[in-house]
């Protein structure tokens, strides 16, 4: 829980320097330069569009790593985020984003999302 609740408050700290998707793994690299602990580095580095593939990351010109949210606390962080959206100031639902992103020709994120979206509401039994 206390992962989850670091990652909830911190995942965004990249966009003090970018609004663009570049925000997570830079937010990465700030909580990494003051010391934070690998996990909570993590949670920052994967929660962006339910993940960034490795080729993506290439196309991005990212330092080769996994930007795929692994643990379940990562998974958490990523998919929470999904369903905030900034601009309806909001919860809304995981439909929302995935439309977003199809609209924007990410479908393979828009995938990842429905995938996550499956795998969270598998576990919380809904």
């Amino acid at each position: 829980m206390k992962l989850v609740e670091a990652g909830a408050l911190l995942h965004d700290i990249g966009r003090s320097k970018t609004n663009t998707v570049d925000h997570g793994m830079i937010g990465a690299q700030i909580a990494q330069s003051e010391g934070l602990p690998e996990p909570v580095v993590n949670v920052i580095k994967r929660h962006v569009g339910g993940g960034i593939t490795a080729e993506e990351a290439a196309g991005f010109g990212w330092p080769k790593d996994v930007y795929v949210p692994l643990s379940l606390e990562e998974k958490i962080v990523s998919y929470s985020d999904k369903l905030i959206d900034n601009h309806r100031k909001g919860r809304v639902s995981i439909d929302v984003e995935v439309d977003r992103l199809l609209a924007n020709g990410h479908r393979d994120a828009a995938e990842r999302v429905r995938k996550l979206h499956e795998e969270m509401t598998t576990l919380l039994g809904n």
